[in-house]
């Protein structure tokens, strides 16, 4: 009688829950504290309903634009406020901010050994120019998102790990190297943004004798004998980093598990990592204490993304240890094997999103390969960023971090000389140089804050390329891009009000109501 008597109980508080919570989204929160048991809530009421930001009414406009052929960078212009929309010939975009969607963790790039060599050498002055930069969000871009490596990648002056080889015990285990100079950085950069960064972390390889090829390189597979291992080694990473006062968000299961590199990498189909998240890494990671630690599958390019989350997150034993599935952006690279121009395929994010609405999406890797100061000049480079972020974005892409946030006069160092392009660059008298892309990552990253939602918004043109979110403060930052070589005169509309202005040809601009 009295199990009898409990699911009675359980059963109207669950139906008073979805009378007074589900019905009215705005509601929620308090209702579910009031009426609801936290369980309840969870399991009746919409999750996102429960963590709806309360819109405000907006009382101050200010747009920040940066545009080619100007010295506009994410400088304030004028913004004219009307009531109404007189729908003259000129191009809209329709946000409505009490619907909500993904949470946004923060936006940001990696700090490789490469990017703290670099560091290392600038003057004390450029160095306190650059975290400013960088990690302040009054001062600079204010980014909120860090990924670095397990053991070595291609972006340093050699390859390495923390272990003797052979030593299954692991008792050599030591991250000196990284607290040399790495580690340090990446806690400057935490305490520059007043520890609002979340830490994200990758492995390239595991070491040579842990793999069937003997390498660290060439890909190969993790020996199956050594699977927990490996596991192992990556949980005392994590607790090496953390003891050293580093606190860390998240890791992915394995950095591009389907490449075959010359340099750092290491191989796991879509069924080997199904098994591995399963049985090792998932485990292993909830045994020690870290069932808060954000496991990212995937950590690959778009094009094959659906496939491999579908293998993965089908199997609830593996999916139950996922937070999301991470993405890179070089899926292009098919476009010079097959011929075609097929460009960043963001429906393979949509899907992922779309068959697995309770698992998050993350943009984890992206930069222009091969260096030279044309293309870092190119205001191609600042647009390809924004395109990607923004449609990522709008695909339910919850974190966004680029690749190396700061690289030397030839794009390294890097001991595979896989020179490629950053946002900020230090020449070879030691200065700073800040590309265009920089502050086009800026409209997004200086605005959207962590735990901001995205909001439903839609432009009356294709080429009138927009996203829009809600800041936990009630803020609405909305950001507008222009890739076209015409200037568009453009009305945001919000509510009963119309934001106007003109976004010059190939300009990117933000307007933030508050």
């Amino acid at each position: 009688m009295k199990k009898q008597s409990y699911l009675f109980a359980t059963a109207l508080v669950s139906l008073l829950a979805f009378s007074s919570c589900g019905s009215n989204g705005d509601q929620c929160q308090s209702n579910c504290e009031k009426a609801c048991s936290k369980e309840a809530c969870e399991n009746v009421c919409s999750k996102k309903a429960c963590e709806k930001i309360p819109v405000k009414e907006y009382t101050s406009a200010k747009l920040y634009m940066t545009s080619k052929d100007s010295d506009l960078r994410i400088s304030e212009v004028d913004v004219k406020v009307e009531d109404g929309q007189d729908f003259a010939p000129m191009f809209f975009t329709y946000v409505d901010p009490t619907h909500q969607f993904q949470k946004m963790v923060g936006i940001g790039g990696a700090i490789t050994d490469a990017v703290s060599i670099n560091f290392s050498e600038l003057s004390p002055e450029l160095q306190e120019e650059f975290l400013n930069a960088y990690f302040d969000k009054e001062k600079g871009i204010g980014y909120t998102m860090i990924r670095t490596h397990i053991n070595s990648c291609d972006f340093g002056p050699e390859s390495y790990t923390y272990v003797e080889d052979n030593d299954s015990t692991l008792s050599t285990f030591d991250i000196s190297h990284d607290k040399e100079l790495r580690l340090p950085l990446i806690k400057k950069a935490m305490e520059k943004s007043n520890n609002t960064i979340s830490l994200l972390l990758s492995a390239w390889s595991a070491p040579a004798w842990m793999k069937d090829n003997n390498s660290r390189v060439q890909g190969g597979h993790i020996l199956p004998e050594c699977n927990q291992m490996w596991s192992d080694y990556i949980v005392k990473y994590i607790k090496e980093v953390e003891n050293y006062g580093v606190p860390v968000w998240g890791l992915t299961a394995q950095n591009e598990p389907q490449a075959t590199q010359t340099w750092e990498s290491c191989i796991f189909s879509a069924e080997e990592q199904r098994d591995y998240v399963k049985n090792y890494l998932g485990p292993t990671l909830w045994n020690n204490g870290m069932k808060d630690k954000k496991l990212i599958i995937f950590d690959h390019n778009r094009d094959i993304m659906f496939h491999y989350a579908l293998t993965v997150l089908n199997d609830p034993e593996a999916a139950k240890y996922v937070w999301g599935t991470g993405a890179h952006w070089y899926e292009t690279w098919r476009d010079y094997v097959v011929g075609s121009e097929a460009g960043m395929n963001f429906a393979a994010a949509r899907g992922v999103k779309e068959a697995f609405p309770d698992k998050e999406l993350a943009f984890t890797e992206g930069c222009v390969e091969g260096f030279s100061w044309e293309k870092a000049n190119d205001w191609g480079f600042g647009e390809k960023y924004a395109y990607s972020i923004l449609n990522d974005l709008n695909c339910g892409t919850s974190s966004w971090t680029d690749w190396n946030i700061l690289l030397n006069h030839y794009g390294g160092p890097t001991w595979i000389k896989n020179f490629c392009l950053a946002p900020v660059h230090m020449t070879e008298d030691k200065k700073l140089v800040y590309t265009n892309a920089y502050y086009y990552i800026g409209h997004f990253s200086k605005f959207i804050q962590p735990g901001a939602r995205r909001v439903s918004s839609c432009s009356d043109r294709s080429d009138f390329e927009t996203t829009a979110f809600i800041n936990t403060d009630g803020s609405l930052s909305v950001v507008a891009l222009n890739r076209k070589d015409y200037a568009m005169d453009f009305a945001i509309v919000v509510g009963n009000k119309s934001y106007k202005a003109r976004l010059n040809p190939h300009s990117i601009a933000t307007l933030v109501l508050k």
